[in-house]
């Protein structure tokens, strides 16, 4: 049965996390923080539950087993369960990264590679974040800054507010700054090699581990062809103000402002999902209506059809 899914998170509580997941986004817990809230997820790190109708309960990964056509023809080209979402509070500064594409991180890791794309949900003033380098290195200059301390001297802050959009490919040196919240789309993999974390320690008390020759081996050392994401306003979804923010191979990504009536269809070319990152929403599709708060997210099948959205909000939607 094909019905839209709401989804039940999987909460993360790394060290540079904070409480405006739950505070302001409606997540359960009784972790002290949360950094990451994984809102889409089939990863064997973490997978969402489905919370209502006739499959409430199971993980969305075993219901797809059973319905592998509600991913959409799209789909046919990926092995593995394609997209990660996520909300992500930084109350600190995350470590200096990168990931792998995926022919380096298949061949050490075993796992797919990651591009991803964040779009600022909420930022307090003078926030910033890092993004590739100001002008060209080479390999040895980057391996030397990084073994005595010069990194941040030579890499991209930029200045972020609501709504700002970046496109990070795989081998993009990045990271999120503190007092930003993101909706990250992904791809499904949980690969991160950190360069530099500011001389922290782990839950533990000892320093959080550095992978700085794989970091050294995949790192993009050119400044990044665009600072952000394709983003052109869009005029398919009735009744709704919609741009697209990001399109690759991996993930179309799209903003959508609901004022009061918009109509939506969901394809047999690929499922969809979205998160309410401001206001709220009811959806309503084949008799089934889905109350929908800021802080949630639902997992809409391929082929699911037409379905509409009341109410005043903001959604982030990613589809293959």
């Amino acid at each position: 049965m094909r019905y839209p899914m709401k989804l039940m998170p999987v909460l993360k509580d790394y060290i540079w996390g904070g409480t405006k997941l739950k505070q302001e986004y409606g997540k359960e817990t009784t972790l002290p923080t949360i950094a990451e809230s994984w809102e889409l997820s089939c990863h064997r790190d973490g997978q969402s539950v489905i919370a209502n109708g006739a499959a409430a309960g199971q993980t969305l990964a075993a219901w797809l087993e059973s319905a592998p056509e509600a991913l959409g023809r799209r789909a046919a080209r990926f092995p593995y369960f394609p997209l990660l979402i996520k909300l992500i509070d930084a109350k600190d500064n995350l470590s200096v990264q990168v990931h792998p594409d995926d022919d380096y991180a298949m061949r050490v890791e075993g796992e797919y590679g990651k591009t991803e794309m964040w779009y600022i949900v909420d930022a307090e003033e003078g926030a910033c974040l890092l993004y590739g380098f100001r002008t060209p290195i080479t390999q040895e200059e980057f391996a030397r800054r990084i073994a005595d301390g010069t990194l941040l001297d030579v890499v991209n802050c930029v200045p972020v507010q609501k709504g700002d959009v970046f496109f990070i490919p795989a081998g993009t040196l990045h990271a999120i700054g503190k007092g930003i919240v993101i909706c990250e789309i992904q791809q499904s993999s949980n690969t991160t090699y950190r360069i530099y974390d500011y001389g922290r320690v782990g839950t533990d008390g000892l320093p959080r581990a550095l992978h700085i020759d794989k970091a050294v081996d995949v790192t993009s050392l050119t400044p990044p062809q665009e600072h952000f994401a394709m983003v052109r306003p869009m005029d398919v979804f009735a009744g709704a103000r919609a741009r697209q923010i990001a399109s690759c191979s991996y993930f179309t990504v799209y903003e959508i402002v609901v004022e009061d009536m918009a109509q939506l269809r969901v394809g047999e070319e690929s499922f969809q999902s979205f998160t309410v990152v401001d206001g709220a929403v009811t959806l309503s599709a084949g008799g089934e209506v889905l109350p929908l708060r800021k802080g949630e997210s639902v997992f809409l099948p391929a082929g699911l059809g037409r379905y509409e959205l009341a109410g005043s909000g903001r959604i982030i939607l990613s589809e293959l």
